[in-house]
């Protein structure tokens, strides 16, 4: 009887520890599957207000603080926007000076957690940038889905739309540009975004289910006098983009795609996420298939196929993208221009995180933003 015991005791104990892990690989899968819009990605760092004083922001000295551009500044109940470091300013050991350029709301206080967020702006058009918008529903398959729609005198419309961790507020970094173009703009707010209908099964799909509500925001740009539309979409906002240029019923009314981060591979993507959350390593292909077996990705007639098929690409595309993005790599954009030399631009951006190249140079994002929609407007 003891062999008997110590093999159902073995047993047991594979048992419990095989369940463990699939328990951690369900709770790893939840830093991307789960991502709240407008809260950080735990790729991204806490940080601490050391103090402010005119003009200026004292932070935890980290390699998120001493990045270059303009950033929002967000915590809990506050948001500001802070400039480039100020090299000239009393630094220490332990901290970074930046440019404090404006209190959106909230305060800032020493011993306040922040993190840095590409998203300068808060509110809508016409509170954030005195833009005159209208606020319209797109008719999606699990309900109506907000949209904010600025007029424009061209035919070509652009709809933008947001990726992981942010909001359709990320588009307002370039509403001002586009709206000089006289381009109209659809910012689209997608299936679990606040005010737009869950998923069915309350998960982020990384692009995988979400580009129909980008399809549905085509059919109503077609319906309310577009003539062509440009895709404009970040992160999984990117991938979405390239889905419905691949399948919507109205591809044909593409002319162009711009890709912010784009998100190519969600495995790599979602390990990524985990291994921020400090997953252990050993636990991360479960992360994946708790990912793959909850979320559906990568099953049913998607099975084997890559959010991308650049032989299926059929328009010009801008790839905005660079080697510091530690959730979407880089070397695949880099591997898609490549194999579509003659329809992708790559421009790389460099020292910029996830889904905010614009922040790292905002005068050069928009100057190859401007050549590449000049054609197709």
């Amino acid at each position: 009887m003891r062999p008997v015991k110590a093999t159902a005791v073995a047993v047991t104990a594979a048992l419990a520890a095989g369940a463990a892990s699939v328990a951690a690989g369900r709770l790893a899968s939840d830093a991307a599957l789960k991502a709240p819009p407008g809260r950080p990605l735990p790729t991204e760092p806490r940080l601490t207000v050391h103090g402010t004083a005119a003009g200026q922001i004292v932070l935890t000295r980290h390699l998120a603080s001493r990045r270059p551009g303009t950033y929002g500044l967000a915590g809990d109940g506050s948001h500001a926007v802070v400039g480039p470091v100020l090299d000239r300013a009393a630094q220490s050991a332990d901290t970074v000076v930046r440019r404090l350029e404006r209190v959106t709301h909230g305060t800032l206080s020493p011993g306040d957690a922040v993190w840095l967020t590409p998203n300068l702006y808060v509110g809508d058009p016409r509170g954030a940038l005195g833009l005159d918008h209208a606020d319209v529903d797109v008719p999606g398959e699990l309900g109506p889905l907000p949209a904010w729609f600025l007029p424009g005198s061209r035919r070509t419309w652009v709809i933008a739309v947001h990726g992981l961790g942010t909001t359709r507020e990320h588009a307002l970094n370039l509403m001002g540009s586009l709206a000089r173009r006289h381009l109209p703009v659809l910012a689209l707010a997608h299936r679990g975004d606040l005010g737009a209908p869950r998923s069915p099964d309350g998960l982020n799909h990384l692009g995988e289910t979400e580009w129909r509500d980008l399809d549905a925001a085509i059919r109503y740009a077609v319906h309310h006098g577009a003539h062509r539309v440009v895709l404009l979409g970040w992160s999984t906002g990117a991938t979405m983009a390239l889905r419905a240029a691949d399948r919507s019923g109205l591809r044909d009314r593409i002319s162009g795609l711009v890709l912010d981060s784009p998100v190519l591979d969600w495995q790599t993507t979602l390990r990524a996420l985990a291994a921020a959350r400090h997953t252990p390593g050993a636990l991360l292909p479960l992360a994946v298939r708790a990912a793959q077996g909850r979320a559906g990705l990568g099953l049913g007639p998607d099975r084997g196929r890559p959010a991308f098929d650049p032989a299926r690409l059929a328009v010009p595309t801008l790839i905005v993208h660079g080697p510091d993005d530690t959730v979407a790599p880089w070397r695949l954009s880099r591997r898609l221009a490549a194999r579509r030399p003659d329809l992708v631009s790559l421009h790389t951006v460099r020292d910029a995180p996830h889904a905010a190249m614009w922040n790292a140079d905002p005068g050069a994002y928009e100057e190859v933003l401007r050549r590449f929609l000049t054609p197709l407007m």
